[in-house]
């Protein structure tokens, strides 16, 4: 991995002090780069704003919760699709509707499957994929619901419980039912609390679009290309429910399919 990375910064660095195309657009290793070894002045002590392994370590953050969250949301909806085969018909009748005869989903149909975003926002409440958010600090002291929280206090939101409070979802919070959305114009873009899936403000999570694109483009695929049925003729019923804890929620055991050509 880390010569893998010295290669593409090196790439970067050569190319910086090259002509760039016309309507060229700096990529997020280019905005690192232009403050690689920048200093400020902090009371008089010079500090590294940003070194080559500090440009790596945050490229490994990236590419790693960008590969490990969307692989565990993707794992939560297929599992729950296996479980709900009147849902799984339903997408599946949605996304022959819109992409007809065709072998792949492409990017210009995903913004009709309606269904299918949905079943992706019926997943982040059910299945947070972070269960708390980074952590906040209070800006000043305040008073919420009768508690005192007190100036730089640190703050944690738990938006895997607020995906499963009866008071904002319903008594019939533990199902999985994406219908619940239809009539309610919840997004995703954390303006809306019941869903913080990725966070909220200036906090928000960077890859929020990419990470949708993917899901979104993966499931309806796999979807729309497949049919699905459980190894050693197991019920859908007898699946593995348990949370593995931490940074994020995954599956304790990972979902193993059949898959079935359909198209």
């Amino acid at each position: 991995m880390d010569k893998i990375l010295d290669t593409f910064i090196t790439e970067h660095e050569e190319a910086a002090g090259t002509t760039r195309p016309k309507g060229y657009e700096p990529d997020f290793v280019d905005i690192l780069l232009s403050v690689f070894d920048k200093h400020e002045e902090n009371r008089g002590d010079s500090i590294d704003v940003i070194d080559r392994d500090s440009v790596k370590a945050i490229l490994v953050d990236m590419i790693v919760a960008g590969i490990d969250t969307s692989r565990t949301t993707i794992e939560w909806i297929m599992t729950e699709l296996l479980r709900h085969p009147r849902i799984l018909k339903k997408l599946q009748q949605e996304i022959k509707i819109v992409v007809g005869d065709a072998d792949i989903v492409e990017d210009k149909h995903l913004s009709k499957l309606e269904y299918l975003d949905m079943v992706i926002k019926e997943d982040f409440r059910l299945h947070s994929t972070v269960p708390l958010l980074i952590p906040r600090e209070s800006m000043e002291d305040i008073v919420m619901d009768g508690y005192f929280i007190p100036k730089k206090s640190r703050i944690l939101i738990n938006c895997w419980a607020i995906g499963r409070d009866p008071a904002v979802w319903s008594e019939n919070v533990l199902e999985f039912i994406p219908e619940r959305f239809a009539d309610k114009k919840i997004e995703l873009k954390g303006h809306d609390y019941e869903l913080l899936a990725f966070g909220s403000g200036r906090r928000v999570c960077p890859g929020m679009n990419l990470g949708l694109l993917k899901v979104r483009q993966i499931v309806a695929q796999l979807v729309h290309s497949f049919d699905f049925e459980l190894p050693n003729k197991m019920l859908a019923s007898e699946l593995d429910m348990d949370e593995k804890f931490g940074l994020a929620l995954p599956r304790d055991n990972h979902l193993c399919l059949l898959p079935t050509v359909r198209i």
